[in-house]
């Protein structure tokens, strides 16, 4: 294949991107790179503060695999030490801080679910620890006058908070020096993430320069909206889907996201070009169920085969259109007397707690072989021949009654 021009080059990185700052110092960095045959160093931080990836990660992940592609180096940050902290970008009131073996428990399967999208052989892979974890208190009062208190609260989510009497903690303010001090350790030429973390990529730049380094580029790919069709895609919400969650469970969400978000779909995660998203706009005018369908195929597609995509659509047929149980559902067995609907809802892991589980059955959530049970004190009893569990539009199990 060959070398791309530098203007082919820009044009890849910048498909699908919000925001670029500043170009001309891209091109630069471009340029001498290729004069010096030495690879940009493009930076990706992860705080585990939860332990999966789902499709608004991925939007992210697909945009440094372009530019791995181009050949230049992605440094993968797994934030073990900010983690503790926990990012404020975004927040409205101070993150719960998390234990380093928390942070450590939820990281195991990062590198498994980003090599689904990145050669992780050809990443430099670090954790912020390294150099974090061995400041001194000089360290830190060095990188605290990098920046000043007026211009940190300008940042949104701060100013907010301030304004509304909410307490910040000193904690969260030097968060975004911490993770500027990052790009400045590994020596980033680009930063790439959401437009959430733009406030702090910009600090990124200045601690950079008050420490005598070139500043990073801003590359920022917009935030995915999860399956609710409001907020972004976040395991907190509820409102995500996993990249490596089970190919039905995948096929279903994606099904299940306002018809609004389809087209916004197809190009952030499947990368649909203007003249295909242009014919999926006209599809989705006449056959929106379809389209929808399409999109469901392709993600699953995307993240496990061709194979497991067929499967998953002609199980959520059988579901949503033929009104069949799923052929493949968990088995719970029930005492001979009977046990509670919330609790079996419960310990089938269909809700996180038994006041989620009061709350769906009280809704009207919960179904025993196609009746609605409202009543929270109802004891079920399955059938001889076994009962279904419906809990929402995707959670099946079957009821059977526990042997002696």
């Amino acid at each position: 294949m060959a070398k791309l021009s530098i203007e082919e080059e820009l044009k890849v990185i910048k498909k699908n991107v919000v925001d670029l700052i500043p170009e001309e110092e891209l091109i630069a960095k471009l340029k001498r790179s290729r004069e010096t045959g030495q690879p940009l160093r493009v930076k990706y931080g992860a705080d585990p503060t939860r332990p999966d990836l789902h499709l608004g990660h991925y939007v992210c992940l697909k945009k440094l695999k372009d530019i791995q592609d181009l050949g230049h180096k992605i440094v993968f940050i797994i934030g073990d030490f900010t983690g503790m902290i926990g990012d404020p970008s975004g927040k409205s009131k101070t993150r719960p801080r998390l234990s380093k073996e928390e942070v450590m428990e939820n990281a195991k399967t990062y590198f498994e679910q980003v090599g689904k999208v990145l050669d992780i052989e050809k990443a430099e892979i670090r954790y912020n620890s390294e150099w974090l974890g061995k400041m001194t208190a000089h360290d830190v009062i060095e990188l605290a006058a990098t920046y000043t208190v007026s211009r940190m609260l300008e940042r949104d989510d701060f100013s907010k908070r301030f304004k509304s009497g909410i307490p910040i903690y000193i904690h969260e303010i030097l968060y975004p020096l911490f993770q500027g001090y990052d790009s400045y350790a590994i020596e980033a030429d680009i930063e790439a993430g959401g437009t959430d973390q733009t406030f702090n990529f910009l600090v990124g730049r200045e601690v950079q320069k008050a420490f005598g380094q070139e500043p990073q580029v801003i590359l920022t790919v917009p935030l995915l909206e999860g399956t609710d069709g409001k907020n972004k895609m976040s395991k907190s919400l509820d409102n995500y889907i996993g990249i490596t969650e089970p190919p039905n469970e995948m096929y279903g969400k994606v099904m299940s996201i306002p018809d609004e978000l389809v087209v916004r779909y197809f190009k952030l995660v499947l990368y649909y070009d203007e003249s295909q998203l242009k014919e999926i706009e006209k599809a989705m005018h006449e056959n929106p169920r379809d389209t929808k369908a399409r999109l469901a195929y392709e993600i699953v597609r995307l993240f496990h085969s061709e194979d497991a995509a067929r499967r998953a659509a002609a199980e959520f047929d059988r579901i949503f259109r033929e009104r069949q149980a799923p052929s493949d559902m968990p088995e719970f067995a029930v005492p001979p007397e009977g046990k509670n609907i919330v609790d079996i809802i419960y310990e089938l892991g269909f809700a996180k707690s038994k006041s989620e589980a009061r709350r769906i059955v009280s809704q009207g959530g919960a179904k025993i072989d196609g009746e609605k049970v409202t009543n929270i004190e109802a004891v079920i009893v399955p059938k001889q021949e076994g009962s279904v569990l419906k809990v929402g539009k995707r959670r099946f199990a079957r009821l059977v009654v526990k042997s002696s």
